[in-house]
């Protein structure tokens, strides 16, 4: 268990999500990307959580909100696919500091692979190889749970004990020697953040562990159950109506307080949550700033 201090603020610029504003030259895309500006009682820090599957896109809607990319610290990957890894490379450099740190799980970059309707890549694109990012920063594989700064706590590997959450929501492989194996996407991990006087905030790619596993993981490793609040997405757009009434359900008995999704979340799962929470909800799109 992790001993933290607490966080006193988190503000979270979304850079990149699926869909963009009203009236507004900031882009959606497909992907996700979020800076975050973390303030704890003797340190802060600005950490870009994904990098979408762009760094242009990234970049184009850093400059309509007037966020220079020199102000990243670290850079967080949640999981090793296309959408949310694409805009590393072009990311890092446009950084330009060698102490950058870019903090992902040990198989991020390990090929995977979707067979249907035919077989393609799905992970990390080829031009994001682990040779030229160790070039321009300080690369950290790691797959335990480890604190960054006080009270922020990467996951690590998520304990899968929710029996609802055991199957994939899609078929994926991975590469290992010269075979593809069905991917359990181990390699997925979220930032947890614990906040004065909230709880937690936890932060998603795609929660490809399950939702309802995360959140255990993160109570596990901050013995914190006031869970604040959930950003990112869920992964349940193509899960059944049993799948999403029992995470919404098990919403409730953890006393989630607000949720902020979007991305892979899924039409009928954010109707759910729509209907259960009213103004608690929100739904993501590029150029929001959400301020905890």
């Amino acid at each position: 268990m992790i001993e933290s201090n607490k966080v006193h603020k988190v503000s979270v610029n979304v850079i990149i999500e699926d869909r963009a504003g009203w009236e507004t030259k900031i882009v959606g895309n497909h992907g996700i990307s979020l800076l975050l500006e973390i303030v704890g009682p003797n340190h802060s820090i600005n950490l870009l959580f994904d990098a979408s599957h762009s760094a242009d896109s990234i970049l184009h809607n850093m400059d309509l909100l007037n966020i220079s990319p020199t102000i990243i610290d670290f850079i967080y990957l949640s999981h090793c696919h296309w959408d949310h890894t694409g805009g590393l490379l072009g990311m890092v450099k446009a950084v330009g500091n060698n102490d950058l740190h870019v903090i992902c799980h040990s198989t991020l970059f390990t090929p995977r692979y979707i067979t249907e309707p035919c077989i393609k890549s799905i992970g990390i694109p080829g031009e994001n190889s682990i040779d030229e990012i160790k070039k321009h920063c300080h690369l950290t594989q790691i797959d335990t749970h480890f604190s960054l700064m006080p009270g922020v706590i990467s996951s690590g590997e998520v304990k899968r004990e929710v029996p609802y959450e055991d199957s994939l929501t899609s078929s994926t492989f991975i590469e290992i020697g010269e075979k593809l194996i069905p991917d359990v996407i181990k390699d997925d991990i979220s930032l947890i953040i614990n906040l004065k006087n909230k709880g937690l905030v936890i932060i998603t790619g795609c929660s490809h562990a399950g939702i309802i596993n995360i959140i255990r993981q993160a109570i596990r490793i901050t013995d914190e159950k006031r869970i604040h609040s959930i950003i990112g997405g869920l992964h349940l757009i193509d899960a059944d109506e049993d799948r999403i009434q029992k995470t919404t359900e098990e919403f409730v008995k953890l006393d989630v307080q607000k949720f902020y999704v979007g991305h892979c979340t899924g039409l009928r799962t954010e109707a759910a949550l729509l209907e259960k929470y009213q103004d608690r909800f929100c739904k993501l799109y590029s150029g929001m700033k959400i301020e905890l």
